[in-house]
């Protein structure tokens, strides 16, 4: 008897054990189906880089993501299996990330034959905006953002925004040690490299001296690093933006769950709502 509970305990521990695992993988699996049939639809190669908080962890810490080298070398590979002529969509949502990946990534796009469309369903930050600007149109839900993409000097205290730096070095000033001034000049580079990408990236879409403004407003530090850029904006910037976001986007979106929280900060009931029509009084219902 004694044996009988303790091996049901032990199968309890085992089957609770492996949910987390089998939840994943059954996650994974619709993630790859709803993949499949954006593509059929659409007849294109559907990438999807999305960057959350999810449900993975190192000694109990949250991992954040953002755009690193592997993400540049899986999409890089990506582009390599598809054929020139067949369309690219890449579904992003990311707070951005280095700056070599993201550079990566925008080039590769930009040389693809086919027609390449980003579908930002929240926000594109920093790296993020800098592979969109490499796309043929940019789908946006219509509250989705991009954002600016002035370099951040990484330093001893954190990251520092490089037009700042310039902005502090031109304040007189004779004690400066040696190091500020080395700052000081990868931070003016740093400008100009991004500044550079930018244009290319933009040069074929816009008029050359368009292409030449908006590289200069999305690069020099007009605003803060994380300032949204609405589709308003974008579209006075005569960027090619979109607002026809296909419904499967955002269930694949679903399919990318944040962390779990002890509490949930929104709620309310998954349902559409239909506009409450008024009574022929005057009245609603």
């Amino acid at each position: 008897m004694m044996g009988d509970i303790v091996s049901l305990l032990f199968f309890l521990l085992l089957l609770q054990a492996m949910v987390p695992f089998i939840q994943r993988r059954m996650l994974e699996f619709r993630r790859k189906a709803a993949i499949r049939a954006l593509e059929l639809k659409r007849k294109s190669r559907v990438i999807t880089m999305i960057h959350r908080q999810e449900a993975v962890s190192f000694l109990g810490f949250t991992l954040a993501r953002y755009i690193d080298i592997e993400d540049s070398e899986q999409v890089l590979r990506a582009i390599r299996m598809t054929p020139p002529d067949m369309p690219i969509d890449l579904i992003l949502h990311t707070p951005g990330g280095l700056v070599l990946a993201a550079e990566q990534i925008a080039c590769a796009l930009k040389r693809h034959k086919g027609k390449v469309t980003v579908f930002v369903p929240h926000y594109a930050m920093s790296g993020g905006t800098l592979i969109a600007l490499a796309a043929d149109e940019i789908v946006m839900d219509p509250n989705a953002v991009l954002g600016p993409v002035d370099p951040q000097l990484s330093t001893g205290q954190g990251y520092l925004p490089a037009a700042s730096v310039l902005k502090a070095l031109e304040q007189p000033n004779p004690n400066r040690d040696d190091q500020t001034l080395i700052l000081g000049d990868i931070a003016k580079k740093a400008i100009q490299q991004v500044y550079e990408t930018v244009y290319a990236l933009l040069r074929d879409k816009l008029p050359e001296e368009k292409a030449k403004e908006v590289a200069r407003l999305l690069s020099e530090g007009r605003w803060t690093h994380d300032y949204p850029i609405t589709v308003e904006e974008l579209r006075a910037m005569g960027l090619p933006v979109s607002e026809e976001m296909p419904r499967e986007v955002y269930e694949l979106m679903e399919l990318y769950p944040q962390a779990p929280q002890r509490r949930p900060g929104v709620e309310f009931i998954p349902v559409p709502y239909t506009p409450v029509r008024p009574s022929q009084g005057g009245e609603t219902k």
